[in-house]
């Protein structure tokens, strides 16, 4: 019977061609059902395409679908399917003509065959999606939409959202590039102008997450969510591909979407009208990563504003503010009620609130726009790596202590938060908003983070003072504190700020630091010493009015309240305060101890201590992990090592900065020369490895510059030193004295400049994404 259905099949010349190859062996066909099942269908579907069709042969392809569909669905191995769990190549091979087929009921058959096929099992998975040709009938029939095939078009999506359920169904449609192709044809299909939405409740995993249901056809949503997966799944190249005509107007409908779910999910609204609403499989979270995804490159972004803020904060005079107060002292710069930076955030800010009738409502409207801005590791360059760790909570609203928190200052009970006795993390919902005005008028102060992330022309005049400053980010806070109350108590900050008083006046007094060494970043400031001593004195009063500003350098204790002395010339009125604090956060590779880590770092990769002495290979490499240990040392102790490097600095003018600049390095170089001792670097490697600390865990942003950092672990160190201790010695010694000598300042800051861009590039990337997920 084989050699029969052979041979009637060679009426179609291209259909046995296409399958002359896997009907050639024997072994292909071990089994009567799928032979048999390969034969009706080759022999009718041919004479169908050739428009010859036998009557009763559009029945029979159907019937010999339906049969080949029902074995997939039964979920377990039959004859139509080898061992292998995957299905007769034959079988395959004519999955593509099906696709193709004029007859949309048989082509829909096909779509149905091809989804079951990739749920059947993972092996079936990848055959389906290695398969070119069934891979581009789908992507074709996804994207023809036109209404007499809208059946087809539907069944293509649903056979491709089956296809997903592995990576390489995804990667396949990546390769061939059918973003773009979806796109255009999403864009072309007739939608609501103003999206309507539900959402409903999902359990997952002890996780909740939030389904959209949408007021459109099947066909659009299910198109919808073949862009959203694939989408989620490109790489920064595959992203970068996109055409921004296609990726803009995509956005602007992916928006407008955002904005309607994101008031559904503060008030955890549920639609019970089901009849209305056509519920997807696109959770909110997967919706917010295509959002940001598309923004990433800063498509509607406002460009930097760093001229504005020079001229407008510093007066055009940051050379003085440089040498006389960075890092040194505090600052109230006064006067700038018509400066440029006025008609930028600071104006923005004070019209939105004049918008509003009362402070309470100007809050209330402010935080039911807002998302979470979710944390990004310190060191973490790799945008889709953050995204791999965040997805499931992109767009997520508000979390209590990381977003927001609302709190005053009592003489006797120190901070109390408004929200409290709450699980963490604890996400602010529309009710918790509704209680803005009570806590508002109990004198609380609302502290909201990342306001960078939440404005477009705050993220320009942050990225204006990062560029000034030479530092990867920025970031802003807002405060609003009611009249006579005081928000947070008296800390200190890692980090320096530049407070800008938007409106009314605030009071403030700044300490001197208490620590001869300035804080880092990430240092817990406030354990270190008694802030609450009143003995502290020599304290300065400031008292900010609209446009004022005031610098306070890291680690300088200091508070601030809208309680005014009844003397005051504004004879005793008190009045509410909003301002922004710029900050300027120094990470640690760019501090001066991490300028010299790169320095080091680059020299280490030319130096050859160790050529004329084959027995051991690895000095060279020792002795520069000792020499980072060295200088991990100095910095500790050396409070020019903790200071901003301000190399990256964009300055037209201020050549004052790259001749300081080069001194300080010089100066630095002196230290390690005459302070670095092995001995010592050898007794804290001992010391780290008893404590089971890792000492170089500080400086593994080292990684960013070339990813050749060492692979010897501590105890390898250790080890070697043990055993060969005089010759390390002699080694580290000349080592540092040949580092000291040869290495290249304009060397060391082309490599630092390579550094600050990589973080700088991730940082616009992840604020530009977080900008889209904000509906204000």
């Amino acid at each position: 019977m084989g050699k029969r259905r052979r041979r009637s099949s060679s009426s179609s010349s291209s259909a046995t061609s296409s399958s002359s190859s896997t009907s050639s062996s024997s072994s292909t066909f071990e089994d009567p059902d799928a032979q048999i099942l390969f034969a009706v269908m080759l022999s009718a579907i041919s004479n169908h395409e050739l428009g010859k069709p036998t009557p009763g042969g559009t029945l029979v392809i159907q019937k010999a679908l339906d049969h080949l569909l029902l074995s997939l669905l039964s979920k377990s191995p039959n004859s139509i399917m080898r061992s292998q769990k995957t299905l007769h190549p034959p079988l395959v091979s004519l999955l593509p003509v099906l696709l193709n087929s004029k007859s949309s009921e048989i082509a829909c058959s096909g779509m149905e065959i091809v989804g079951a096929a990739s749920l059947f099992s993972i092996e079936m998975n990848e055959q389906i999606a290695l398969d070119d040709e069934i891979v581009k009938g789908l992507i074709t029939a996804a994207a023809a939409a036109a209404s007499s095939r809208r059946s087809v078009s539907l069944a293509a999506c649903n056979a491709l959202l089956d296809l997903f359920t592995t990576s390489v169904g995804r990667c396949k449609l990546l390769e061939f590039s059918a973003v773009e192709d979806l796109i255009f044809c999403f864009l072309q299909v007739p939608k609501s102008s103003t999206p309507s939405v539900s959402l409903v409740v999902e359990e997952l995993d002890g996780k909740t997450f939030f389904r959209i249901g949408f007021r459109e056809d099947e066909y659009t949503i299910s198109l919808l969510h073949v862009l959203i997966i694939l989408i989620n799944d490109c790489t920064l190249e595959q992203l970068g591909k996109i055409s921004r005509g296609l990726s803009r107007n995509l956005l602007k409908y992916l928006a407008k979407l955002w904005a309607q779910v994101h008031k559904h999910i503060l008030i955890d609204a549920v639609q019970e009208s089901e009849k209305l609403f056509y519920l997807s499989n696109i959770r909110t979270n997967n919706l917010a990563e295509s959002l940001f995804r598309l923004s990433m490159e800063g498509i509607f972004t406002t460009p930097s504003k760093l001229q504005e803020v020079k001229k407008s904060i510093f007066h055009n005079n940051f050379e003085s503010f440089i040498v006389n107060h960075w890092e040194r002292s505090p600052l109230l710069m006064t006067n700038l009620s018509n400066a440029l930076l006025q008609d930028n955030a600071f104006r923005f800010f004070s019209q939105f609130l004049r918008s509003k009738e009362t402070v309470p409502s100007f809050l209330a409207c402010l935080l039911q726009n807002l998302s979470s801005v979710l944390p990004v590791g310190s060191d973490e360059l790799d945008i889709i790596s953050f995204l791999r760790e965040a997805r499931a909570n992109l767009g997520c609203p508000l979390i209590y202590q990381q977003d927001i928190r609302v709190v005053k200052t009592l003489d006797s009970k120190g901070e109390l938060h408004f929200y409290h006795g709450f699980d963490a993390p604890y996400f602010l919902n529309a009710h918790d908003i509704l209680r803005c005005q009570e806590a508002y008028n109990d004198g609380f102060t609302f502290a909201l983070r990342g306001m960078e992330c939440r404005f477009q022309e705050i993220a320009a005049v942050s990225e204006g003072l990062t560029s000034l400053f030479g530092q990867p980010s920025t970031g802003v806070n807002m405060y609003l504190t009611p009249p006579n109350s005081q928000g947070l108590a008296r800390h200190r900050d890692d980090h320096c700020v530049l407070v800008c008083q938007v409106r009314g006046s605030k009071r403030w007094k700044v300490f001197p630091n208490p620590s001869p060494q300035l804080p880092r970043l990430y240092e817990n400031v406030d354990c270190l010493v008694d802030l609450e001593d009143e003995t502290i004195d020599g304290y300065k009063e400031f008292l900010l009015r609209e446009g004022d500003i005031l610098y306070i350098p890291r680690g300088f204790p200091h508070e601030a309240c809208t309680i005014i002395d009844n003397d005051d010339e504004t004879n005793g009125n008190a009045e509410f305060s909003l301002h922004l604090t710029l900050a300027i956060e120094i990470e640690p590779p760019f501090e001066w101890e991490g300028f010299v880590h790169v320095a080091l770092h680059h020299w280490g990769r030319n130096c050859n201590l160790s050529s004329d002495d084959h027995s051991f290979h690895d000095l060279d490499d020792l002795v520069v992990q000792l020499m980072h240990i060295t200088v991990k040392l100095i910095g500790d102790v050396n409070p020019t090592c903790r200071k901003a490097c301000l190399i990256g600095a964009v300055s037209s003018t201020e050549d004052f900065l790259q001749i300081h600049q080069r001194s300080t390095f010089n100066h630095l170089l002196s230290i390690v020369n005459s302070d670095g001792n092995m001995n010592d670097a050898f007794s804290n490697l001992d010391v780290a490895i008893r404590n089971n600390e890792d000492l170089f865990e500080n400086i593994r942003w080292l990684r960013h510059l070339d990813q050749k950092m060492s692979s010897m672990t501590m105890e390898d160190l250790f080890q070697l030193v043990v055993h060969q201790k005089d010759k390390v010695e002699t080694a580290f010694i000349e080592a540092k004295s040949k580092f000291c000598k040869e290495v290249v300042f304009d060397d060391v800051v082309h490599h630092y400049g390579m550094l600050l861009g990589k973080y700088r590039s991730m940082r616009k990337q992840y604020i530009n994404g977080m900008l889209a997920l904000s509906c204000i």
